[in-house]
């Protein structure tokens, strides 16, 4: 197999595309086709971050149309987005791939006086 030209590759989903031939809600197959590329490449070693869009469910702007306030609207958006999330991260993980990524855990540990940090929030909240 040939080295990956790019190690780092940053994945832009829209909502509209999760939903498929519905044009609505969630297709499960595009979610597990989307899946499956993601966990090619990343036992290719390329580190993927995702970007999903929540169109697939709520437009703001759109769907709200001077019926509910601008920001409830755009609130609502950012649940859509959310919702999207989970699903990617449900099928990636069916699939055997870690949808935090195991480089992401390897520095959050890494990060001087973190465990000492954690230790004084236990102390604090027992």
């Amino acid at each position: 197999m040939d080295e990956p030209k790019y190690k780092r590759v940053l994945l832009k989903i829209s909502g509209e595309a999760l939903a498929g031939e519905k044009h609505f809600g969630l297709d499960f197959q595009v979610l597990g086709q989307v899946a499956d590329v993601i966990k090619e490449c990343v036992n290719m070693g390329v580190q993927i971050g995702v970007v999903i869009g929540g169109g697939n469910f709520w437009r703001g702007v759109k769907n709200g149309e001077g019926h509910i306030e601008r920001t409830r609207a755009d609130h609502m958006g950012m649940l859509a987005t959310a919702m999207n999330c989970m699903a990617l991260a449900d099928v990636l993980e069916q699939k055997g791939v870690d949808p935090a990524g195991q480089e992401h855990r390897r520095r959050v540990r890494q990060r001087p006086g973190q465990e000492r940090r954690r230790r004084e929030i236990r102390r604090h909240h027992l």
